[in-house]
This record gives C-alpha cells, sequence and structure tokens, in this order.
C-alpha cells in the first residue's frame, strides 16, 4: 500500500512525554489501521531550531511527493519560517497541544515572537488538530483560526492492569510527573511540601531533565530546605516503573504553572489517586469533578493547605479517589484519537 500521508515529528519519538507520547501512539495506530503515515524524523532543536535542523525541514519536506499531507508537530509549525510554509505544495495538518509563546520562562521578546509567528503560520495550514477544548478555545480567540478548521483529538489512555495492583507506601507517597522545567511548578511544590514537614509523608517527581539549569536549582532548593531524605528526583521512568509510581502513590501533585491538556492529571485519575494542581490552562476541564482540588499557581501556602487537607482527611482521599475513578471512566481511549486525525487528513486529501 502506498504512503498516504507524512507526519513531521523532531527528536526521538520515544521519549516518554505527554507530547511524544501523543505523537507515537497517533502514528503508531494510524498504520495499523490502513493508513499508511510516513515517519519524518527532524532534528532535535525545535522550537529553537538551528540553522541546520531549520535547512533539514526544508530538504524533508521538498523530498515529499507533491500533494501529500504532512501532519506538521507543534514544536515545528510554531516556530519554523513562514516562507517555508506558504510555498508548500502540500496541505499541511498542524498538531498543536498549546501555543509555544504560552511556555512559561521564556523572555517578553521571545513570547512576542512566538505568538506572531504561530499566528502567521496558522494562516497557511489547511487544517489544525488540537489536544483539548482549551487550546481550541485560545486558537479561535487570539489566533484568529476559523473554528471549521479545528478538529479536537483529546489524548487517549490505556487503562490500568488491575494485576499491577500494589500496596500504598507508608509514608503515604505524594507523586508528581512532569518534565523538568519551569512551567511545570515543581519549585512550587517544594516550597509546599517544606510548609508541611511537620506531617508524615515521602515525594517523588519523575520526569526527564529539559533544563538542566532549572534542575540544579531544584537540587540547591531541595538541599537548602533539607529535603533531600524525603524528595526523590526520579528522573524520566520507563512505563512499568511509573506505573508501580502511581499504583503506590496516595497523592497525585503537578503545581503546574501551565497545561494545554495535561495527560498525567488523567493517568493520575485513572490510577484513582486524589489529585492536587493548579486552575491553569486546560487543568480545570481535565480533572473536572471532585477528584482535584486546584490552587492559584505559584501559591505554595494555597498548595501546601490543599496537601494537608488530603493528608490528614483520610475520607476526604478516597471520596476524591472514587470521583477521580468517575471522571476517568469517560477518557477516550487511543483509537478515538487515531480516528479524529485519520478523518483530518481524510478531509484535507
Amino acid at each position: 500500500m502506498s504512503v498516504e500521508a507524512a507526519f513531521a515529528i523532531p527528536g526521538a519519538i520515544e521519549m516518554r512525554t505527554g507530547g511524544y507520547i501523543y505523537d507515537r501512539r497517533v502514528l503508531e495506530l494510524l498504520n495499523a489501521d490502513g493508513v499508511r503515515v510516513q515517519h519524518v524524523q527532524l532534528l532535535a532543536s525545535w522550537p529553537d531550531p538551528t540553522p541546520e535542523a531549520e535547512a533539514d525541514l526544508a530538504r524533508q519536506l521538498d523530498a515529499l511527493p507533491t500533494g501529500m499531507p504532512v501532519i506538521l508537530d507543534g514544536l515545528v509549525l510554531g516556530a519554523m519560517d513562514t516562507a517555508l510554509l506558504a510555498q508548500q505544495t502540500r496541505p499541511v495538518i498542524a498538531m498543536l497541544h498549546h501555543p509555544l509563546g504560552l511556555e512559561t520562562g521564556l523572555s517578553p521578546a521571545r513570547v512576542e515572537f512566538l505568538l506572531a509567528r504561530e499566528k502567521a503560520n496558522l494562516r497557511h495550514v489547511a487544517h489544525v488538530v488540537v489536544s483539548s477544548q482549551h487550546t481550541r478555545e485560545i486558537l479561535i480567540d487570539q489566533f484568529e483560526v476559523p473554528a471549521e478548521k479545528l478538529s479536537i483529538a483529546l489524548p487517549g489512555f490505556d487503562r490500568p492492569a488491575s494485576a499491577l495492583l500494589r500496596e500504598k507506601l507508608e509514608p503515604p507517597l505524594i507523586l508528581s510527573v512532569g518534565i523538568i522545567c519551569q512551567r511545570k511548578g515543581h519549585d512550587v511544590l517544594l516550597s509546599a511540601l517544606d510548609r508541611i514537614k511537620a506531617q508524615d509523608w515521602q515525594a517523588v517527581i519523575a520526569g526527564r531533565v529539559q533544563d538542566e539549569g532549572v534542575y540544579n536549582a531544584l537540587l540547591a532548593m531541595r538541599a537548602d530546605l533539607g529535603l533531600e531524605a524525603r524528595v526523590t528526583f526520579a528522573g524520566e521512568l520507563e512505563a512499568d516503573a511509573l506505573s508501580a509510581c502511581y499504583h503506590q502513590a496516595s497523592i497525585f501533585a503537578l503545581a503546574t504553572r501551565y497545561e494545554g491538556y495535561g495527560m498525567v492529571l488523567s493517568e493520575a485519575q485513572l490510577h484513582g489517586l486524589p489529585v492536587v494542581s493548579c486552575a491553569v490552562g486546560a487543568v480545570p476541564q481535565t480533572v473536572a469533578g471532585g477528584g482535584a482540588i486546584l490552587t492559584a499557581p505559584d501559591d505554595p501556602d494555597a498548595f501546601a493547605a490543599a496537601l494537608s487537607k488530603v493528608l490528614q482527611d483520610g475520607t476526604l482521599r478516597e471520596n476524591m479517589a472514587r470521583d477521580s475513578r468517575a471522571t476517568s471512566a469517560s477518557l477516550p481511549c487511543w483509537q478515538d484519537t487515531a480516528a479524529i486525525m485519520r478523518a483530518a487528513i481524510a478531509a484535507v486529501m
């Protein structure tokens, strides 16, 4: 069967972050379902492309057959040269989790550049697939993308295997999962944990180091707060090890400053965990219901109070766990996600 479309993704698709898991599963399922989609692996520096990465993108796009639809991951679409996008002889589908200019920790000049570049680039795409209602609303309201050009393909989720059930750890485990970067708010979590040192708990922060400067600052902060014996930075965990952490945890905590969806929040609720997070971005939509307590971002006092409340009240914890399971029951499977992307490819063809 001939190739029908291409999916251009920067870096190693095996990385275990939400965006890469999303892209990988969609690519795998499209091919398994008979839609032949070629994986185009781009250089890894996007969304801050080196000259080599920009040349590589142009070369690989030019090598695709004229008229073949190409899905561009948002890390590329939002930062690439607008002229290159405008001259494409094929329909382009943008796959966006959230606009690049909404990333935390960028300079004002970088934010201005990325927001303008992404707005300009979105004018040259045939269709846009987003991973949340929140991102759809932003693209309509702030980026002037016509509603008819947008599809929502929520992330899919595999249901946890009951055979992997494990006893909860003692003292109670507070689990946080997210790449090590400023946006994930791990510094706020450490500050909050410092405020509840008198209570009995242990904590694991799992996630790939994206920003070495942020990671080193977190290690120094942990030492200054005297939390080295109680807070573990576990790095990027393989699927089985991460699943074990979810099963052994009593609370899931993510003091994030922004999420375009927040797949780990749904993963936590699938495992029946009470969630403590922040009312930012798509988080209120993602964990709607009684299974979560959401605070304002960058407020360690409020975050500490929420953690303390869940730790101390066993009945509340059980009720939140039940509500988390109820909320997660309606989550889509990956086949649902791939079906929406398949429809988008068919539409632009």
